[in-house]
């Protein structure tokens, strides 16, 4: 059972990540934004991270560089709507381990986190 951190600016998208985490994996954090990610990042240390791309303050970009900057085996998978395809090859290129599309599908997201946990 992996320790997920979840980062995500809309409440209704962490509800639904959390309900298809359940039973399967332990949801350790959530963040809203990417300032609160990299301070929880750093705080739990968790199994693997669900980025969101696009969020207030500091984006998912941003928090993905700044996090793999502290800890090189970060396990971040990059979560983004369909046509951020540019900015889902720059966070693989920073070190993102994969990219879920949304809406999520229960099944690729419990596989992403499965094959990098």
């Amino acid at each position: 059972m992996a320790r997920v951190l979840i980062v995500e600016d809309t409440a209704f998208m962490r509800k639904i990540l959390i309900e298809m985490l359940e039973g399967e994996h332990e949801v350790c954090g959530e963040a809203g934004n990417g300032r609160e990610a990299i301070r929880l990042y750093k705080e739990l240390s968790p199994d693997i991270v669900t980025m969101d791309v696009t969020m207030p303050d500091i984006q998912g970009i941003d928090a993905l560089r700044e996090i793999i900057a502290h800890d090189p085996d970060a396990k971040i998978l990059m979560c983004s709507a369909m046509g951020q395809r540019q900015i889902v090859l720059e966070a693989m290129k920073l070190g993102a381990k994969d990219f879920i599309v949304k809406p999520f599908q229960k099944e690729r997201l419990l596989d992403a986190i499965s094959r990098w946990v």
